[in-house]
């Protein structure tokens, strides 16, 4: 689906045959031609940032999904535009203040533009993902994401990468002691933020579909360059296939 020829979502290696689905909800900062006319009213320097997007966090979803062999399904619109991953109930689906800056484009957007932008962006990006988690039974969701190191006016954030999860912890426990055999790595469980919001990505298409799932937080410094990303790919995917085996073995005995 296109908007005025613009294409809301990207799909990496869809004919994969896996398990796994990786998803990437905030990949991009572009904003489309018709909104705005593809502008914010931001500055560079503030597109730039984690208020726009999750910085580094596509080159890392392309990097896992190549090394698992699986698909992936990542945004092609800013946050600030719409936000996929927030419930359509969310207050904060169309953010008009974030991280101490006003998006001007948003400031009078109404409850019509916010539907038009649902339609026009977030509907088809939800679309895609749930077409490639219901082409097996067996299909394992994980949501890569990314964090700041310090939001302004508050403390630095210590960990290097987090798991989010909420009631579902068949993958994100054995997901976690593996990370924390990782020496050089500082985890956090529910770090930097707790669990996930109602209607959320994961809820919508894991929870609410019992399917495992874990939603993956790499904090953005550690991600900036294409090797970096590339590197953070290639080391989760064998701490990801050990999880799943842990969790497998682990359900083979209840």
């Amino acid at each position: 689906m296109t908007v005025d020829g613009y294409e809301p979502f990207f799909l990496h290696g869809a004919t994969r045959q896996s398990c796994w689905l990786i998803t990437c909800d905030h990949a991009s900062n572009v904003v489309p031609p018709s909104v705005g006319g593809g502008d914010l009213g931001l500055p560079a320097e503030d597109m730039g940032r984690h208020i726009a997007y999750d910085v580094g966090a596509a080159g890392v979803t392309r990097a896992l999904a190549d090394a698992l062999g699986a698909p992936a399904v990542l945004s092609n619109f800013s946050r600030m535009v719409i936000d996929p991953n927030r419930g359509l109930d969310d207050p904060t689906l169309l953010m008009k203040l974030y991280d101490g800056s006003v998006i001007p484009a948003n400031r009078d957007a109404d409850e019509a533009e916010k539907a038009r932008r649902v339609e026009a962006f977030y509907a088809p990006y939800h679309a895609a993902v749930a077409d490639l988690a219901a082409r097996q039974d067996d299909t394992v969701i994980v949501a890569i994401h990314s964090f700041t190191p310090q939001l302004k006016g508050r403390a630095p954030r210590p960990w290097h990468i987090g798991v989010l999860h909420e009631f579902d912890d068949r993958l994100s426990d054995p997901l976690l002691r593996e990370l924390r055999l990782e020496a050089d790595l500082c985890v956090g469980d529910n770090e930097p933020y707790v669990g996930h919001l109602p209607g959320d990505s994961i809820d919508r298409h894991a929870l609410q579909k019992g399917r495992p799932n874990a939603l993956i937080e790499v904090r953005n410094d550690l991600i900036e360059t294409a090797q970096d990303q590339t590197m953070w790919g290639q080391r989760l995917a064998p701490i990801l296939t050990r999880a799943l085996a842990d969790m497998e073995a682990t359900d083979g005995t209840d």
